[in-house]
């Protein structure tokens, strides 16, 4: 389907890999923006979301097709048995290998639209693990136990390493090649081009139970073209270290 990959699809359930800038839902104000369901309703007829990826998150989203598939996917998600991993850039050098983030998330009152970790919000756990350390970054892996608005983004600045591109709760809007390699010049008259200028954030993959006929399944989604130029910028200017994984 013209932008917007279909991974796989059938009578129940319809599974996309979402480009970042796309929306799952219409916009509330805007209803003309392109979006996941605008987009899946036109090929397939009704759909029905059941869980949304950030606008600038790509990645593997799945829908269904029927009510029936969209309540068995919508429990599945409510009871935390829907298997869902991210994989994401992050600041700085992740010391542990391994480590879960239990910190409660909240609306912030300061900020509209945007989360806090705050001990009066509702439980967030995410585990993480490192697949891959560069000099000034780190390749994780992410496994949300819960689904809070915003969670990875919010866990991982809680514990010192925000997406290594995220403006609301990182420092950076864009990786650029000159903020990594040293005496970086450009030709005269050119303009240096960031190499990724969103979320560096990736739903990798996603394991369910299949609606009807009830048996386990995974399905995955490659890499944006501009996230895999991330890493390889990374490893490149970046000093990687010897990766324990890699998952390409």
């Amino acid at each position: 389907m013209k932008g917007l990959p279909v991974e796989y699809q059938d009578d129940d359930i319809v599974v996309v890999n979402k480009p970042a800038g796309l929306l799952s839902l219409p916009d509330r104000f805007d209803t003309t923006l392109p979006n996941v369901r605008a987009l899946l309703e036109a090929h397939f007829g009704a759909i029905f979301i059941v869980h949304r990826l950030d606008r600038d998150t790509s990645g593997v989203m799945i829908a269904a097709r029927t009510a029936e598939a969209h309540r068995s996917l919508n429990d599945q998600f409510e009871h935390h048995t829907v298997d869902k991993r991210y994989h994401a850039i992050v600041s700085g050098i992740v010391e542990q290998d391994s480590l879960k983030i239990d910190i409660p998330i909240m609306s912030d009152p300061r900020r509209k639209g945007l989360m806090k970790p705050s001990a009066r919000g509702k439980e967030a756990l995410t585990e993480i693990t490192v697949l891959e350390r560069f000099r000034l970054a780190t390749l994780l892996e992410c496994k949300l136990i819960t689904g809070r608005t915003h969670q990875i983004r919010v866990h991982c600045s809680a514990v010192g390493h925000p997406l290594l591109v995220d403006p609301d709760y990182g420092t950076s809007s864009e990786l650029m090649v000159s903020a990594l390699k040293r005496k970086y010049n450009l030709k005269k008259g050119t303009v240096e081009r960031p190499i990724i200028s969103r979320l560096t954030l990736h739903a990798r993959s996603l394991g369910c139970t299949h609606p009807t006929t009830g048996k386990q399944v995974l399905f995955t989604s490659d890499y944006a073209k501009d996230f895999s130029s991330a890493l390889q910028v990374l490893r490149k200017y970046a000093a990687p270290y010897v990766s324990s994984f890699r998952w390409e």
